[in-house]
């Protein structure tokens, strides 16, 4: 990686962090509230090296295969990884050997697999619940009025540490639509509070990529998930990592 794209990565990281601040400003918050999680899907390993000597430790990848040939590759670097893409069940081992965060959790039966490798592993796992919170049938996640129960069963997975919900919104340049999905999570964290059993945290609202983390703080986001705004497009079309977002890499909003 040059020095121009060294300058580049940080002229891009300090406007993300801009705009992180301004849009918590149009809403009474603190940009200490929202924590910027990278998204290096596609991202060369040097450009990753360059972005944690630009301070940025923490990592979020869609593909389990992906994030564990970069953790090896970069395993001389105290990064922490997040997976926040669909996790089959046997590829529950991997997540559980090298993630830190899993935020998109939707099954029981997902949940025992993380909880049976995580035993062997020795280690605990944070964990968010995916919600469906768009009604799209082509995104995974939890239907709304699932999650209470969802969350019911979930202590009797003690290496699951929850710390809230994740959500994707519709893709459209409307963006009404996308801000209703984004109110929709944090009405319903704000009604689970009051049923969840004492071991559930709801602190973590992780929601908005890179063409709506504006709209996802003023809505309460707590995490926001950027990738393209922060590392450029991407050679793959989005759909090879989000469903239901077609195949154009050249998008208004940025998905990611």
């Amino acid at each position: 990686m040059n020095s121009t794209d060294n300058f580049l990565l940080q002229r891009s990281l300090d406007d993300v962090r801009r705009r992180i601040a301004e849009a918590c400003a149009r809403v009474g918050r603190e940009p200490s509230e929202v924590r910027l999680l990278p998204v290096s899907k596609t991202v060369a390993t040097a450009r990753l090296r360059e972005a944690f000597v630009a301070g940025l430790t923490e990592l979020g990848e869609n593909k389990i295969q992906e994030a564990c040939s970069k953790a090896e590759q970069l395993a001389d670097l105290p990064l922490s990884w997040s997976i926040i893409g669909h996790l089959q069940t046997n590829k529950a081992k991997y997540a559980a050997r090298i993630a830190r965060e899993f935020q998109a959790l939707d099954s029981l039966r997902l949940a025992a697999a993380l909880e049976r490798r995580l035993q062997i592993e020795r280690r605990c796992l944070d964990v968010l619940v995916q919600v469906n919170t768009s009604g799209e049938a082509s995104k995974f996640g939890l239907a709304p009025d699932s999650v209470a129960a969802f969350m019911q069963e979930l202590p009797a997975f003690s290496a699951l540490r929850v710390r809230g919900l994740m959500t994707l919104a519709v893709f459209e340049p409307d963006t009404s639509r996308v801000r209703a999905c984004f109110r929709a999570l944090r009405t319903l964290r704000d009604q689970l509070r009051d049923t969840a059993p004492p071991s559930v945290a709801l602190d973590e609202l992780s929601m908005g990529m890179s063409g709506d983390f504006e709209i996802a703080i003023e809505e309460g986001a707590t995490v926001v998930r950027v990738g393209q705004a922060l590392f450029g497009p991407r050679p793959l079309p989005d759909s090879h990592y989000w469903p239901g977002l077609g195949n154009s890499t050249t998008t208004p909003r940025q998905p990611g």
